[in-house]
């Protein structure tokens, strides 16, 4: 994609919306027509110091948080200190923030780990930063402000196992804001739903849906449409819908990127390939807007389940909640034996992706749509982009898919690669890495907070081990000395007993035991005293909305 000037404005991905502040775009969450909020230019990095490696990640991250805030807005102290407190060794449990380990020296194969912050997952990265941000803006928007005159922040999210706990984790005991998140009732793990639901402060409220995730984030994107609600009350989003969730994510490619360069790993004509677990867009997104912002990815690998739309679009070319017969694309097992919900979501060993539809998929499709119409005033660009994306959408709601055309696949193409991993190949993997005793077992990093076994096993929590099982295909194709492969791990196997518990069953005979990668914060973690909501989908939106108007007003415990 071609640069052009840097702007700290925002437009909305469906062409109705144009010119929003950061604090605006972070407040409001979704555009007032549907879309989700974009920078009007992807800002490359630009000159730094030659010693820009030795960065902490905090470090990294302000100044890449810089090129999308203007001082106007967070002045660089304030902005300073938002980072300092999002990234703290109070926080995250490693002092890397998120560390990077040796998979498999010989293939080059690195695993970047995400799961060091309070909740265990990657979204801990960008939701103690949107945490912040909200109280940095309510603060500051409240202040000499008393009773009715304060404004309130209604924090609504939809999860699918981590983004839950995580803005929690992130907004628990906050003034100004209530938090309700919604979560497909019986469809994450057990763990992930103590996380959530042993959270006792009043301003935290669990909502256990009777459907999938996709109901969920359903519920969301009408909230925000709905005008009733936003008149009598301040809705933000914690979902990767959120940009400022996007734009926290991306440090961390540049992060491991520099740790491999410390480590010199990296030859000035190495390539480098991101492998990374997708669901909802969101995090392989960020990699998206690294490398346009000037880091040296070579392609980002998307690594989905059997839930694979997205898998099936790189494929094919259409973006569909269920493949056509003729144009199926799954590349991989037959006989994966996974039926699929009446909802059209298959539950699988990796909960965090059952998901039908990739929101973020949908910022990817503006930037795409404004690569392949790039003729014209930049302004007329930007319009069509969002006609484009809006009538996508729109015919993805009434007919349940589209097709795009050619010249726009293979743009998308350029950046990316998709893989698709059944259950089966899932636990293979887990048990694969457990039987070699890998580098990063031998790298001396804490049971409690990688998921080494005590006898020096490296163990892979499902979701991740779908991005390994696509970096080794990556491999193949692109194979070492030349490239170098970095997986992402997205979450501590302990969050995931009974995958992996399933994968290392006959490695109770050599010495396995779960307890053995339990972290302590896990400990009696489910016998904790809990408390959730059940909704119904059947209650509609107005249901919703009256029981979330009961529960701001009085901010008190069901």
């Amino acid at each position: 994609m071609a640069s052009y000037t840097l702007s700290q404005k925002y437009l909305s991905s469906r062409g109705g919306s144009y010119d929003f502040t950061f604090e605006e775009v972070v407040l409001q969450g979704l555009a007032s027509d549907g879309g989700l909020f974009l920078p009007q230019a992807i800002p490359l990095m630009g000159e730094v110091p030659d010693d820009w490696t030795n960065w902490s990640f905090g470090e990294l991250a302000y100044h890449i948080f810089s090129k999308y805030i203007s001082p106007s807005e967070i002045p660089p102290e304030d902005l300073k200190e938002i980072v300092r407190k999002s990234y703290s060794k109070s926080v995250f449990r490693s002092p890397d923030v998120t560390p990077l380990v040796t998979l498999d020296e010989e293939k080059q194969l690195y695993l970047l780990e995400l799961f060091h912050g309070p909740t265990f997952a990657f979204k801990d990265v960008a939701l103690q930063f949107l945490g912040n941000l909200f109280e940095y803006f309510l603060l500051r928007r409240n202040q000499g402000k008393s009773g009715a005159q304060r404004e309130h922040l209604t924090v609504i999210g939809a999860t699918s196992g981590d983004t839950g706990s995580a803005a929690i984790y992130g907004l628990r005991g906050k003034q100004d804001v209530s938090v309700m998140i919604m979560f497909p009732k019986g469809r994450v793990s057990p763990v992930q739903e103590a996380q959530m639901t042993s959270v006792l402060d009043d301003n935290v409220h669990n909502l256990a849906v009777d459907g999938s995730f996709d109901d969920c984030q359903d519920f969301v994107k009408a909230l925000f449409s709905d005008a009733g609600i936003n008149k009598t009350h301040k809705l933000a989003a914690v979902n990767s819908i959120n940009w400022a969730r996007i734009l926290a994510q991306i440090t961390y490619y540049f992060h491991s990127y520099a740790s491999l360069i410390k480590s010199g790993k990296i030859t000035s004509s190495s390539k480098i390939r991101f492998v990374v677990p997708t669901g909802n867009f969101g995090d392989i997104l960020a990699g998206y807007f690294a490398k346009h912002m000037g880091l040296p990815i070579e392609k980002l690998v998307i690594a989905t389940n059997e839930n694979d739309i997205l898998h099936r679009f790189w494929k094919t070319g259409y973006y569909e909640k269920k493949p056509v017969h003729g144009r199926e694309a799954h590349g991989g097992l037959p006989e994966d034996g996974v039926k699929a919900d009446e909802d059209g979501v298959k539950g699988t060993l990796s909960p965090a992706m059952d998901i039908l539809v990739s929101s973020n998929f949908e910022r990817l499709l503006w930037f795409l749509a404004f690569q392949v119409h790039s003729l014209g005033p930049i302004e007329q660009q930007r319009k069509i982009a969002g006609q484009r994306v809006k009538g996508w959408l729109e015919e993805l709601k009434s007919s349940g898919g589209f097709g795009v055309q050619h010249q726009l696949l293979q743009a998308a193409k350029i950046d990316f690669e998709s893989e698709r991993v059944s259950d089966k190949e899932t636990l293979a993997t887990i048990r694969g890495i457990y039987s070699t005793e890998t580098p990063a077992a031998k790298e001396g990093r804490s049971q409690g907070t990688t998921g080494i076994a005590k006898h020096g096993r490296y163990i892979l929590d499902p979701h991740s081990a779908i991005g390994v099982a696509a970096a080794l295909r990556s491999i193949e194709r692109a194979p070492p000395p030349e490239t170098l492969h970095i997986a992402l791990a997205t979450a501590h196997p302990a969050k995931f007993s009974s995958a992996v518990t399933e994968a290392l069953e006959k490695e109770k005979e050599n010495g396995f035991r779960f307890e053995d990668v339990l972290p302590e914060q896990f400990v009696g973690l489910e016998k904790l005293p809990q408390r959730v909501t059940n909704v119904k989908k059947s209650d509609g939106l107005e249901g919703l909305r009256a029981l979330i108007r009961s529960r701001v007003a009085s901010r008190e415990a069901p």
